[in-house]
């Protein structure tokens, strides 16, 4: 891998890993309503199970959806689902505390799940491995992206987490609250768009 390679690909993690996405919103909404710390084994899923999930990809996973082509349908359309569910909790939540208070900041082992049925994630993963990943040498290819991927994705997705938190203390009033949780939700809904309509 080339240092121009290299480049390139950190600037395709970075981009990929900041611009909004099911990730970033909803660690922009947990960060708002439960504050960074809590909201960190969050983070610390989606950085660790997507980095896992890129060298599963590298390491021929990605073959699997080829050979049976209906398990894309079924992670598309479960992935939609799931996110629907995601953003009723999300419109419904209120916080930490207070008469509205429900619900707590989705674990480690949940957000690495996620990574699984989130489209923008299989996205990212897939142009990382059949874009950056040189054959020659390919293995070790292989875990320089994951390694590259997991440097830059981290503080990209800890980055919304805490503009959530910044926004929570503008946020202390439960119907100001209420109504960004609402907010966020539909733009969470709004990201199904492109995986509803597109083909396989």
């Amino acid at each position: 891998m080339t240092p121009d390679l290299l480049i390139a690909f950190a600037a395709y993690a970075f981009v990929t890993s900041i611009t909004p996405g099911p990730n970033n919103t909803m660690l922009l909404v947990s960060g708002a309503n439960f504050g960074f710390r809590p909201t960190f084994p969050h983070i610390l899923g989606v950085n660790l199970g997507f980095s896992a999930m890129v060298l599963a990809v590298g390491l021929g996973i990605g073959g699997v959806f080829v050979a049976f082509p209906l398990l894309h349908d079924v992670l598309r359309y479960g992935g939609a689902l799931y996110l629907l569910y995601l953003a009723w909790q999300i419109a419904r939540s209120g916080g930490m505390s207070g008469e509205g208070g429900r619900g707590k900041p989705m674990t480690f082992l949940q957000a690495a799940a996620f990574q699984w049925i989130n489209p923008k994630a299989w996205i990212m993963a897939i142009g990382a491995v059949a874009t950056y990943t040189p054959q020659n040498g390919y293995f070790f290819n292989m875990l320089i992206v994951t390694l590259i991927f997991t440097l830059v994705n981290g503080p990209c997705v800890a980055a919304w987490a805490g503009f959530g938190t910044l926004l929570k203390g503008l946020l202390d009033h439960a119907t100001l609250l209420r109504v960004f949780n609402v907010v966020m939700a539909l733009l969470l809904v709004a990201s199904l768009y492109p995986i509803l309509v597109m083909n396989g």
